[in-house]
């Protein structure tokens, strides 16, 4: 029996110890921290998780969770950090996964010799295994921006915010549209004397429910994977300009090409209030004072940067460590297996254009199980670092050339990648049986 070390205990590292395990591979999962389910544990003890109180996931339940263990049916319908860390905590228990869990167990070291690796954890002695999965995520070493240099405010990265409170009766900038930055502004808003948002590009905000259900499954019906790209970009703009009108009206730039969904439930609303204003990006930053590239001056108390992360595995030799200088992008084979050795894996470093990023490392582990199984066969290096060439020109025609965009993922196209990798190989995958709900329902009361 192969033996397998899993970094990370949230949910890339889980579904993938839960398919190694189902392949006869015996897995050893090493967590930095003393609970399961990575970055949705609020305050999780690893100081890896950006998780703010008022977080929700940006899918709805039913697609964001594992193929074969569905939320029980009196979930939320975006269910929050609470309910995705229980939901996590449950899968471990039914699936008998927390007994091979090594909590409080740092990784300080991952080297390869011959076919085994060493794994040498903080305070610990050399282990060796057959394989490696890193599921450690890229979500826990900010990217601060360099525009904000000489701000003589408090400065915070969005890793880092929790609760509105200490905003209270500030004036604060928040920079970038994203996810993050669009659910802070929207939380801070209420509190601050004044809430500004810094949209530098173009972005499209989203409405999170249309005619009575989450606005993803009107998408669903309507883009056909047949349907040009073009056409899917038109109807999602229509979509928007139906319920918020144009992007220009709130002060952001509707963007001519593909981006990363953004959807907010209130956002716009904060904004018709007179609570959230947008502003443009930064031009010069001098104590307090904040010149927007519109020519407009504010000053800020506080800014709080949700500008992303850096992607860093400092445990991994530069020989093993597949990251790009600028730590934007990851070169695997088909975003998995490390090219130059085989038997290292990564499950979750990726950032899902439309769908659910659980869902998808169910599918990325599936695929890693049927290697180590034997079952799928990787070419050799020089095809798969062919094959990385090839994805990295697909996605640089397709998305903006920035830091933001290295990691994003085309959910259809790459389940496709999957599926002719199975065919290829002849394996006949077996649709997966759902825990019953009431087996499922455990995610409500696990602790």
């Amino acid at each position: 029996m192969k033996r397998f070390a899993v970094i990370g205990a949230g949910a890339g590292g889980l579904c993938a110890a839960k398919h190694l395990l189902g392949a006869n591979v015996d897995v050893t999962i090493f967590e930095a921290g003393s609970r399961v389910g990575g970055l949705w544990v609020y305050n999780n003890d690893s100081g890896m998780s950006p998780a703010y109180k008022s977080l929700h996931i940006n899918s709805e339940a039913k697609v964001s969770t594992f193929a074969d263990f569905p939320f029980h049916e009196d979930v939320s319908l975006y269910p929050d950090h609470e309910e995705m860390s229980r939901y996590f905590e449950a899968y471990a228990q039914h699936f008998d996964l927390a007994r091979r869990i090594r909590f409080k167990s740092r990784i300080r070291s991952i080297a390869h010799a011959g076919v085994q690796f060493s794994v040498t954890v903080e305070g610990g002695a050399p282990e060796t295994f057959d394989g490696v999965v890193v599921a450690t995520g890229h979500q826990s070493k900010p990217r601060h921006p360099p525009q904000v240099e000489g701000f003589s405010g408090d400065y915070t990265h969005a890793h880092s915010y929790r609760t509105p409170g200490q905003f209270e009766g500030q004036r604060v900038l928040v920079i970038g549209p994203g996810n993050s930055g669009v659910d802070i502004a929207a939380d801070i808003c209420t509190a601050t004397k004044h809430t500004v948002l810094s949209a530098r590009s173009p972005v499209l905000i989203m409405p999170r429910m249309m005619f009575g259900a989450p606005v993803s499954r009107t998408l669903m019906r309507l883009e056909k994977p047949w349907l040009p790209l073009g056409l899917r970009l038109w109807i999602r703009k229509t979509l928007t300009r139906v319920s918020h009108g144009r992007m220009e009206q709130w002060g952001f730039q509707t963007p001519t090409g593909r981006t990363h969904p953004i959807s907010h439930p209130t956002l716009i609303s904060h904004i018709v209030w007179g609570r959230i204003a947008v502003k443009p990006g930064i031009a010069r930053v001098a104590g307090k004072d904040i010149t927007f590239t519109d020519g407009s001056t504010q000053a800020f108390d506080s800014i709080i940067a949700a500008t992303g992360y850096t992607t860093e595995l400092p445990f991994l030799s530069a020989a093993l460590n597949p990251i790009s200088p600028d730590h934007s992008r990851v070169d695997l084979y088909h975003r998995v297996v490390h090219p130059a050795c085989p038997g290292l894996f990564f499950v979750g470093f990726f950032d899902v254009t439309g769908g659910s990023n659980v869902r998808m490392m169910d599918d990325q582990s599936e695929y890693v199980a049927a290697i180590a199984q034997g079952a799928v066969k990787v070419p050799a290096s020089a095809a798969m670092q062919a094959s990385i060439a090839t994805e990295k020109a697909w996605a640089a025609a397709q998305f903006p050339d920035t830091p933001r965009y290295g990691l994003e993922l085309d959910p259809r196209r790459y389940r496709k990648v999957l599926a002719d990798a199975y065919a290829h190989n002849r394996v006949v995958r077996v649709p997966p049986v759902p825990v019953v709900a009431s087996v499922a329902g455990l995610a409500r009361s696990a602790t």
